[in-house]
């Protein structure tokens, strides 16, 4: 990680260094960018930063929208994907004035304000995410939204539709490794057709400081893989997950793949989830360890999992930001929908790994949400809620939380009406937002503009999304 300019130099002199990109995120979490010559790259940028429009990031309005970025250097990684030598890093945003002052909204000041508001309140000096990323490794794809043809059409080499007349063999020639549905946990050679893919992405994440813990093709038939990285704090983690999803879509491009991390891009097919690994750290000790404590959790772990699943219908709108979430969050498709705890149980909202045993290891595991949600945005709602239920010591078990050790996607009538389940559309999740989100605001972590620009954007999305045909429908209506 660099530290300073001279730094920077060193790096450059290494590399043969010829530009500098810089990368900045929008509200929903894509990353924008802009470069220039070695050359320009000064001390003095580092302090006065580069002009831009917060109009088009979603941030401002377009009669006061201009804004400057100050690059970040501690983020410098040499880009391992843009042909011309290049170093890339990410922009921190701030608010023009005689003074720049950093733009309470920045997704990435967010998180350092949550990390910070963690520390002032004696609860963990170091809070560790660890997110497995699940995603769709294809071969192609094709999508049409006009006014008289709606059509989406995806294909992959190993999908089971292809064992007869495949496109990616000889006619007749067809060698018949193909992976059924919900058929592909762990599969191996000759089935799993991206691995040699996986390895190139795995090898470049780790030269560009995002290691990895491991990969393996997932449970999705036409080429679900997953990537699970090692743990890291709030703020870097959010830096990681941004590079990861630069990269695995970058290399899979420069090798005639596609990847969609959308949460479900397949009907009938398991949808793919960023599952957040959380634990915290205070003066160096584990924070959630208790041998003890149910599952050898302490008190303060079950008050963290009491907080997030109190507020887990509101943080859907941060952790799951797209109407395509709520086709994955369904019973039987490997995503949690009742809002409960329990110990490797995968259909509850909150899993403890049965396999982390060592008081260092012990952390639990938030499943609902997505990669279409912006990772910094994420993951602070998270911890946010994690505080709050903390400061308030909320027992889990007393708000009837669980432990649920049973399986919670096929639960009789009876048990259905005692627990709650998470939002079925992102109309639901605004609702629900809208309703709770004070503990968002506590120490100034969230902003009432950033809520409300959230709420704006996902009730567009659901809107015009609610209003538009869908193929099935003609399937269903035409002939009536």
């Amino acid at each position: 990680m660099l530290e300073n300019f001279e730094d920077f130099q060193a790096l450059v002199q290494k590399h043969a260094i010829k530009m500098v990109d810089f990368k900045e995120i929008d509200l929903d979490g894509r990353w924008h960018h802009l470069s220039i010559p070695v050359e320009r790259f000064t001390p003095a940028l580092l302090q006065k930063g580069i002009g831009f429009d917060g109009s088009s990031y979603g941030f401002l309005t377009v009669e006061k929208s201009d804004m400057v970025f100050i690059p970040d250097i501690t983020s410098a990684f040499v880009d391992p994907i843009i042909e011309v030598p290049t170093i890339s890093m990410i922009g921190d945003i701030y608010i023009i004035g005689e003074k720049h002052k950093r733009f309470e909204s920045d997704p990435r000041y967010v998180a350092q304000k949550a990390e910070q508001f963690m520390k002032d309140a004696n609860i963990s000096d170091r809070c560790l995410f660890g997110p497995e990323f699940e995603f769709y490794v294809l071969d192609n794809v094709e999508f049409r939204n006009e006014i008289n043809h709606i059509e989406v059409h995806l294909d992959s080499a190993q999908a089971a539709w292809n064992a007869i007349n495949s496109p990616y063999e000889d006619k007749g020639n067809n060698k018949g490794y193909k992976v059924m549905g919900h058929k592909g946990y762990h599969a191996d050679l000759p089935y799993d057709v991206s691995y040699d893919l996986r390895n190139k992405m795995v090898r470049v994440l780790e030269d560009s400081g995002v290691p990895v813990k491991y990969h393996h093709a997932e449970n999705g038939g036409p080429g679900q893989v997953e990537i699970e990285v090692e743990f890291a704090t709030l703020k870097e983690m959010g830096d990681r997950t941004q590079k990861l999803k630069y990269i695995v879509k970058n290399i899979a491009l420069k090798n005639g793949r596609t990847v969609t991390f959308m949460p479900k891009p397949f009907y009938g097919e398991c949808g793919s989830g960023m599952h957040v690994h959380l634990q915290m750290f205070n003066g160096g000790e584990p924070v959630f360890y208790d041998k003890n404590g149910y599952s050898n959790l302490s008190e303060t772990a079950l008050y963290a999992i009491s907080g997030i699943l109190e507020h887990s219908a509101a943080l859907t709108a941060f952790t799951c930001p797209s109407t395509n979430s709520y086709k994955r969050l369904v019973p039987g498709y490997e995503a949690p929908v009742t809002i409960c705890f329990a110990t490797a149980n995968r259909s509850s909202v909150i899993r403890i790994p049965g396999y982390a045993i060592a008081p260092e290891d012990k952390r639990f595991e938030f499943r609902p949400s997505d990669a279409t949600a912006n990772p910094y945005l994420c993951y602070s709602a998270i911890v946010m809620a994690a505080i709050d239920g903390i400061q308030k010591k909320s027992d889990p078990t007393r708000l009837g939380f669980g432990p649920y050790d049973k399986n919670m996607w096929f639960l009789t009538e009876e048990e259905q009406k005692v627990v709650k389940s998470l939002p079925k559309s992102l109309e639901e999740a605004a609702d629900a937002l809208e309703k709770d989100y004070q503990f968002l605001l506590n120490g100034g972590v969230f902003s009432q503009d950033l809520i409300n620009n959230q709420l704006k954007k996902i009730r567009k999305d659901e809107e015009e999304i609610s209003m538009a045909p869908h193929p099935l429908e003609f399937q269903k209506y035409y002939d009536l």
